[in-house]
């Protein structure tokens, strides 16, 4: 291990126990008991940092929230929550094309990953892949619109098979988005995984500061399926750490599993 991946590995354990001492009834373990789950994520399809966490009170499963949600490498998970009512406050509309031409919430990003999203679709368009995004950022109320509908129209325990509790989508962050080929097909559907656009993404999302978040293979440790179009801005220090070493963000902080499926 480097001494600059140790001194990382110090400063999370450092504010691990910081909150752990500050007002927390225990310390608390980066991974946090849950039960297991096969979660699909569908919801409105269409920098080095590091994260420290402390418990939360009242919420379902025993939630962790995160204490630096402004970092470019925060985890959000489900396990780890954005503060309740989390909205950044530098939130842009890159200057992408879109498969819609309304200017609402889920067109905007945060402006160090709008400015990152630029630069990744010129990079693939300059390689003859046209891309357009789907779906950007979406706020905890928004979040909480679609989870109650789908509670009322499922149930709460299939609901939360494919729709993330408010406050755990990775969208609120500002950070992620979804997105597809020029000509819209495919949209946060499947078949997206054997498209050009998928593979590129794929082979060159790291390069931009970009990760596939919820990668094939992965999903008992993401909690998610795999998703070639959902996309988060790490940085390109961690991206290309994460893709060198072939492993997720929940890996990197060692958060796992959220599932306990195998």
């Amino acid at each position: 291990m480097s001494m600059k991946r140790t001194g990382q590995a110090l400063t999370v354990l450092l504010l691990l126990f910081a909150f752990g001492c500050s007002g927390a009834q225990e310390t608390v373990s980066p991974i946090a008991s849950q039960s297991p789950t096969n979660n699909t994520n569908t919801d409105d399809a269409g920098e080095t940092g590091d994260t420290a966490v402390q418990e939360t009170s009242g919420t379902i499963d025993d939630l962790l929230v995160v204490a630096n949600p402004t970092a470019a490498v925060v985890l959000v998970n489900k396990q780890y929550s954005l503060p309740e009512g989390y909205e950044p406050q530098d939130l842009v509309y890159p200057d992408v094309a879109f498969t819609f031409t309304e200017k609402i919430d889920k067109r905007m990003l945060r402006k160090e990953a709008a400015d990152a999203l630029e630069q990744l679709f010129a990079g693939a368009s300059g390689d003859g892949i046209q891309l357009a995004g789907v779906s950007g950022y979406r706020s905890y109320d928004r979040q909480k619109t679609l989870f109650d509908n789908y509670v009322k129209k499922d149930g709460e325990e299939a609901a939360r098979m494919y729709s993330a509790f408010p406050g755990t989508s990775e969208h609120q962050t500002g950070l992620a988005i979804d997105v597809t080929g020029a000509d819209g097909k495919c949209a946060a559907e499947d078949c997206f995984a054997a498209t050009p656009e998928a593979g590129w993404l794929a082979d060159h999302a790291w390069e931009y500061g970009y990760i596939i978040r919820y990668p094939e293979g992965k999903d008992s440790i993401t909690g998610y399926k795999y998703e070639p179009w959902h996309i988060r801005y790490v940085g390109k220090e961690l991206a290309k750490e994460l893709n060198e070493r072939d492993i997720t963000l929940d890996e990197y902080y060692s958060a796992v599993p959220v599932s306990e499926k195998r």
